[in-house]
């Protein structure tokens, strides 16, 4: 059977359920951990479990467009396009391992870019494994840019202070702070990331001269941050009592990456942060989430 065919008879695409989550989780663990290994490097979730979880939040978020793909009734893949910003982020991708390269994925995508189309979003964006040229030579087909090149980072936490800055939990009074520093380092904001966090209790802000002058939704792979100063970004960094999943996502062409070094975080890989449509070079420091 040709990709062409498989395209037009078999693979059928439908809005996701919550319910899928269990088929969708085992699906996410299983690819991710199919392409890392084949280039020694470890998974994105550490079981099949935490990928279900991960999922189910996705599932049932309002704020998230899902889809999945069957063949022959089976949930094959899925994928994800996060709408709660003007700029929409897509992922977590993933096929079976035992469909891939059949044109499943690029069904995927395609159907999550139209989506996008339809609402009008300024762009979209997307991080992608370094290491797994396939993809990148999908989105690239598909019309992304690179970007940038970012190093997941992960070590201890460093446990200090930065000299006139205090860190503290976000409050929901903060969102329109918060929501003027992230206009200001992107040109537009991602509140509805920022409410999401705050109300999970992960978010944090720091603070200068009285101001709030950066934040973080997590100090995690799936957390992002936005600082007015590197010093800004180093005290959340620093104020961090752990790093979350594979890590932190830091941006490999600037001073932050040796600084981590330093404190004794390690590269674990490299991913490459693309985009569609709108994109502004950042205006001040920023972490990436696993979205964008």
């Amino acid at each position: 059977m040709t990709v062409q065919e498989l395209r037009r008879t078999d693979v059928r695409l439908r809005p996701a359920r919550p319910e899928d989550a269990p088929a969708c989780g085992r699906i996410c663990f299983e690819a991710f951990r199919s392409i890392s290994s084949r280039h020694n490097f470890p998974g994105d979730f550490p079981s099949p479990e935490v990928a279900v979880g991960e999922l189910s939040g996705l599932l049932s978020h309002p704020g998230f467009y899902k889809v999945v793909a069957e063949l022959d009734g089976r949930v094959v893949g899925s994928n994800f396009l996060d709408e709660r910003s003007v700029i929409a982020g897509v992922g977590p991708i993933t096929v079976d391992p035992r469909v891939q390269d059949r044109g499943v994925g690029r069904r995927l995508m395609r159907d999550v870019l139209d989506r996008g189309a339809a609402r009008r979003f300024a762009g979209v964006r997307l991080l992608q494994a370094a290491y797994h040229s396939r993809s990148l030579s999908l989105y690239a087909k598909l019309g992304f840019q690179v970007r940038d090149v970012l190093a997941c980072m992960q070590g201890p936490p460093i446990a200090t202070e930065v000299p006139g800055r205090a860190v503290r939990p976000a409050r929901e009074a903060d969102l329109e702070r918060c929501n003027r520093v992230c206009r200001i380092v992107h040109g537009f904001d991602r509140g509805g990331e920022v409410v999401d966090a705050i109300r999970a209790g992960t978010a944090t802000v720091v603070e200068h001269d009285g101001r709030i002058t950066g934040y973080a939704t997590a100090m995690a792979f799936f957390g992002h941050a936005v600082k007015e100063t590197a010093d800004d970004l180093k005290a959340l960094i620093w104020a961090a009592p752990s790093f979350g999943g594979r890590g932190i996502l830091v941006p490999a062409g600037g001073p932050l990456l040796a600084w981590s070094l330093d404190h004794g975080l390690r590269v674990v890989q490299l991913m490459t942060l693309m985009s569609l449509g709108l994109y502004n070079e950042p205006a001040g420091s920023y972490l990436p989430s696993m979205l964008y």
